[in-house]
């Protein structure tokens, strides 16, 4: 599977779309919802609407018939880092295809890391998202392989304690998880659907993953980039535990220099949901 790449994926944004996601998330900042005054922005994170098809695409690559549909609900998604080289925009049409760039076996099973890139129509990077994928309990057949260098975190350690430090709660309804599938137009049933969730072995449906993360980015570019998300330049970390709902997440800021935030999202009983996460954004 390694070095191979899916279909492209041809997405028309416009603003209803963008205004949704935003709106999904209970975040209501002019920047994403208010057509009078300027041009509706994309929340940091929208970029994982226009990626989902190109994840399940995946599951169509030579190599993946090796994977029995019961391992296959047994990946998660690990950890994600998304850059942002500008702001998406209505009314301009994006096309996303995603790459295999590394499979390596770990502890908890098979990993696999995909590279999604999304492009406008005269071919110019947009975004790019590494993203973490495992496996857990699955054997990795063969050798490593990896058809790419695969770009570190920054330094959230040197960033820890400078600057603002901050806990915010963030609240998330009973339903937070059936308006983010409609909004952000992924669908997976653990997420939904009860009967699917349990037969997964999960105590719940629970809140995506990417949503936990976007509520997150919500809060850190009013407080940090003056409500602008045109702003944010990259954005990720890792997905630590579920998020069950009716719940009570706490976003932990840790610290803000050159650029960078480091920050935690825990969940009500205080493990991490989001760990060593982080945001950079312009000056």
């Amino acid at each position: 599977m390694v070095g191979r790449k899916t279909q492209a994926f041809e997405h028309p944004i416009d603003a209803r779309w963008l205004m949704a996601y935003a709106a999904g998330l209970g975040d209501h900042a002019p920047a994403y919802l208010d057509t009078v005054t300027q041009a509706i922005a994309a929340h940091p994170v929208f970029p994982v609407c226009l990626e989902w098809p190109a994840i399940l695409d995946c599951n169509n690559l030579p190599g993946s018939e090796h994977a029995s549909t019961e391992e296959r609900a047994r990946r998660v998604h690990a950890t994600h880092d998304l850059h942002l080289y500008r702001p998406i925009q209505a009314g301009e049409v994006l096309t996303t295809t995603a790459s295999v760039v590394s499979v390596r076996r770990i502890k908890p099973g098979a990993a696999q890391t995909t590279r999604l890139d999304t492009v406008d129509a005269d071919g110019n990077l947009v975004c790019r998202t590494y993203q973490l994928g495992i496996s857990r309990g699955v054997d990795l057949v063969g050798d490593p392989a990896q058809s790419e260098v695969i770009p570190e975190p920054p330094n959230r350690e040197s960033v820890r304690g400078h600057g603002l430090h901050e806990s915010i709660e963030m609240p998330v309804s009973a339903g937070a998880a059936h308006v983010y599938t409609e909004c952000a137009r992924i669908w997976n049933p653990i997420h939904t659907d009860r009967s699917v969730a349990l037969a997964a072995g999960l105590p719940d449906i629970i809140l995506h993953g990417t949503a936990t993360m976007a509520l997150a980015v919500s809060r850190i570019v009013e407080r940090v980039v003056a409500g602008d998300p045109t702003r944010v330049r990259r954005l990720g970390g890792r997905f630590s535990a579920m998020v069950l709902m009716p719940s009570t997440l706490r976003l932990e800021l840790h610290g803000v220099r050159d650029g960078v935030v480091a920050f935690t999202v825990l969940t009500e009983d205080g493990r991490p949901a989001f760990s060593d996460g982080f945001l950079c954004f312009d000056g």
